[in-house]
């Protein structure tokens, strides 16, 4: 399997993707990702080359964001000092579920976020999807503490403030990368 970077073209892919993980998640007992996702903010991740997907031959198998900036309102002064990249919308296509996917695309960004010059490679996760929140554990990570309070879209309750992080690291991820390398982190 082999990562690229998103294209414009990919935006109806990503989209369907997120729908797919929300009908599954619902089923799960979740309301995680139950609000259509704007295409227009998806689309402004793709053009800043932050949004990466896992190809296998013609079809795409996952997806995931790795950005060096930080969600507003998330993470201390203290923690943005500390050189980091931040991992949203891991999503992978219910066809190849089981095939531990997901924990390979972590180390690749892991891996990508070291070769960046990032120290941490970070999170948030829906505050009340106990589920994803173990497995993130079980990748590595390390729960940070919870936000609770209004973000600054809407002032209501956070819903995605479960923040958790891990080492960088070189890592085998088994996967052929056709990503530009990754720019340097500025300090």
């Amino acid at each position: 399997m082999r990562i690229t970077s998103a294209t414009p073209a990919d935006l109806d892919q990503l989209l369907s993707f997120r729908q797919e993980a929300a009908e599954w998640i619902s089923k799960l007992g979740s309301d995680q990702w139950s609000r259509p996702y704007p295409a227009d903010r998806l689309l402004a991740t793709i053009e800043a080359g932050t949004v990466f997907m896992l190809r296998d031959g013609g079809c795409t198998a996952a997806t995931i964001t790795l950005t060096p900036e930080a969600e507003e309102g998330l993470w201390s002064v203290e923690e943005l000092s500390e050189p980091s990249m931040f991992i949203n919308k891991l999503t992978v296509s219910r066809n190849y579920a089981g095939q531990n996917l997901g924990g390979k695309l972590l180390d690749w960004a892991g891996d990508r976020a070291y070769r960046a010059g990032a120290k941490w490679l970070r999170l948030d996760a829906w505050t009340t999807n106990g589920r994803l929140q173990r497995y993130y554990l079980d990748q590595g990570f390390q729960h940070v503490r919870t936000v609770l309070e209004g973000n600054a879209v809407n002032g209501g309750p956070r819903v995605s403030g479960w923040l958790a992080q891990r080492p960088t690291c070189r890592a085998e991820h088994g996967f052929t990368d056709g990503a530009a390398s990754p720019e340097p982190l500025r300090a």
